[in-house]
């Protein structure tokens, strides 16, 4: 007979074999005396297997995440699965309740890591994320969305060079994936510093739910999962048609200020000389029209009809061919709408 594979240790808990638990993690006091906690959901297989986590919220306001790890936790596959599974869908718990990006000293969580013990507010809280849940970890998937009153397409960020991601991010099925440098202090930085790949999934709108970015973002997380070999393939959606790789893209500005109308969304095809939208002037005897470069697929947007002169108004990543590029977009929305309904996702 097989050894007993050993409890998995958070938070001075042992979550035994076949269980799952959530475990709450001590983050800080704030001044009214009320304790803040990082609270992880781990899930540990009978069988042992890679151990990963999922993980929302590093910007308060990217509310799409938490409701992707909410349904994640309770799908079906899940069962009986091997290896560990650690969820935490709100990092930034101050940002959270204050429906903002930031934490309450004004810092980014994703420009600090790995912090420091020591440190200030935001560096606290990313090393304690880093200690307790990242280098615990073989691999990491990270969920966000684009900032208020913009929206993005599904699409899985990569590290440039990286294979084992490229392999991943193709398992996960979004329509799009993008290669992305690291940035100094962010958590893919220092994740992948200390040895942990991280995916990175971008869809939806801060402070909004989307009901097509829920559902690429747990299906994509439970393809990964599978292909990792921790659960099995009932219950997880096939992917349809393939991911389009996209390494190149840009962000069309406000030429002028005034009222923005908008003639294109995320996911439409471009080519040059499409016109994506017209910004007037509140009399309407100016107008600009902002016209497409290079033919490409327009993965984020701006949802404000004001903008400023120098406002990004349009993000197309680049592709080579339309017909293989709406070829998968069509088949990535039959997926969508053909998958089961589950109970009841930073352009400055």
């Amino acid at each position: 007979m097989a050894a007993q594979r050993d409890g998995f240790r958070l938070g001075g808990e042992v979550i035994a074999p076949g269980t799952r638990r959530t475990v709450d993690l001590p983050v800080s006091i704030l001044s009214d005396h009320t304790p803040v906690t990082m609270s992880a959901h781990v899930i540990h297989g009978r069988r042992p297997g890679p151990v990963v986590f999922v993980s929302a919220a590093i910007h308060g306001d990217e509310v799409i995440g938490v409701e992707i790890v909410r349904r994640l936790l309770r799908a079906q596959p899940l069962r009986g699965m091997a290896g560990t599974l650690l969820a935490v869908p709100i990092v930034n718990t101050y940002g959270f309740l204050s429906h903002s990006r930031y934490l309450p000293d004004r810092r980014d969580l994703n420009r600090v890591f790995p912090g420091h013990a020591g440190g200030s507010l935001a560096s606290r809280l990313a090393h304690l994320f880093m200690e307790e849940i990242v280098k615990r970890a073989d691999l990491g998937i990270d969920l966000h969305s684009a900032a208020i009153r913009r929206v993005n397409l599904p699409q899985i960020r990569l590290t440039p060079g990286n294979a084992r991601l490229a392999e991943l991010g193709r398992a996960f099925g979004a329509p799009v994936m993008m290669t992305s440098k690291l940035r100094e202090g962010s958590l893919r930085m220092a994740a992948e510093e200390a040895g942990v790949d991280v995916l990175l999934y971008e869809a939806g709108e801060g402070l909004r739910f989307d009901e097509y970015a829920a559902r690429a973002g747990v299906s994509g997380i439970l393809r990964v999962l599978h292909h990792l070999g921790m659960i099995g393939a009932k219950g997880v959606p096939r992917r349809r048609g393939r991911s389009m790789l996209c390494r190149n893209s840009s962000w069309y500005r406000a030429p002028v200020g005034g009222l923005l109308r908008t003639y294109r969304g995320t996911g439409d095809l471009v080519e040059p000389g499409t016109v994506l939208g017209a910004v007037s002037d509140p009399f309407g005897e100016v107008e600009h029209e902002v016209l497409a470069e290079e033919t490409g697929i327009i993965v984020g947007r701006t949802n404000m009809p004001v903008v400023n002169e120098g406002d990004a108004l349009f993000h197309v990543a680049a592709i080579d061919r339309q017909d293989h590029a709406g070829e998968a977009l069509a088949e990535m929305s039959a997926a969508m709408e053909a998958a089961p309904l589950f109970d009841e996702d930073e352009i400055i």
